[in-house]
């Protein structure tokens, strides 16, 4: 996996890792969600066959794997799968589903680089078993812990097929110690960490899921994740996934700002002044190139200014 903004090298029609924004989780073991859930507009699905799938429905979920994978494809959907740790059901797993060629494989509960190691080998012993182009499918590290936190760009940085990290919510809260609330101040340092590590690895940081039921605090929790610096964000309810695309995608008064900030710059450089000015904004290199950057992405987001 060559960078976050790319896509793999087989896959030209997949959706660069960059431009997905909503990671739905569904329960792997139950088919009407699974086929239901390419109707919510997420950009990734995640067939979820750890917390979500009980060991005893595991079978049935890897056998419906390869007909989901291919279903979701055609929706435009980027299909992925959660196996379990590979000391528990992980490799039974991925034994199991990777015939259907998942585009990205979640490993939970990443805390050493070395686990990533351990799974981008079995992923290329599988590829190289069925003729599948090497290195076309991605690995996704779930990070749950305080020590996979501490970690997150050496377990980024493990293997090149590492595209995203996402972070999560419950499990960090239990292993932190912390009181699980709405306004999840508690996971506030772990969100942000992580974030940067990603940045500093060059792949995407996945904000960490809301996991309550009201669509104002998603709301605000996927707008909190945006200025951090997320541009994705994972979810485990259906209904959240329309206000994350809203929350990670530049809205048109966005573009229209954007490309006003621009023109100011590009204008004072013009006249020789080495800054321009928007407003009360004093526009300095750093923000010409993130509006710049804004066009862009809105450009590839299908979004024009007002």
């Amino acid at each position: 996996m060559a960078g976050a903004s790319e896509t793999s090298g087989s896959e030209a029609g997949r959706r660069p890792a960059a431009l997905r924004r909503s990671w739905l989780f569904v329960p792997g073991g139950d088919r009407a969600a699974l086929v239901e859930a390419a109707r919510c507009g997420a950009d990734v699905l995640i067939q979820e066959l750890e917390d979500f799938t009980p060991p005893a429905l595991r079978p049935q979920a890897r056998a419906m794997a390869a007909d989901i994978f291919a279903a979701w494809r055609a929706a435009g959907i980027v299909a992925t799968v959660r196996i379990n740790p590979l000391e528990a059901d992980g490799l039974a797993d991925l034994a199991g589903v990777i015939g259907g060629q998942p585009d990205a494989v979640h490993l939970p509960k990443v805390s050493e680089p070395a686990q990533i190691a351990a799974l981008d080998a079995e992923i290329s012993r599988h590829e190289a078993h069925l003729g599948f182009p090497p290195g076309a499918i991605e690995i996704v590290p779930n990070i749950e812990t305080a020590r996979g936190i501490m970690q997150t760009y050496a377990i980024a940085t493990a293997s090149p097929r590492v595209s995203a990290v996402l972070c999560s919510t419950e499990d960090l809260a239990e292993d932190l110690g912390a009181p699980r609330s709405k306004a999840a101040v508690e996971l506030a340092y772990a969100r942000q960490r992580l974030h940067l590590e990603a940045v500093a690895a060059k792949v995407v940081s996945i904000d960490c899921p809301y996991t309550f039921a009201d669509m104002e605090g998603c709301t605000a929790d996927a707008r909190y994740g945006r200025q951090l610096g997320y541009v994705a964000k994972s979810a485990v309810e259906p209904a959240h996934v329309a206000i994350i695309n809203a929350a990670m995608t530049p809205s048109p008064g966005e573009v229209q700002e954007a490309s006003e900030i621009i023109a100011a710059f590009e204008a004072a450089r013009a006249a020789g002044l080495d800054r321009g000015r928007h407003g009360d904004l004093l526009v300095e290199v750093p923000f010409y190139f993130a509006a710049k950057r804004l066009l862009s992405r809105a450009a590839a987001l299908g979004v024009a200014g007002r």
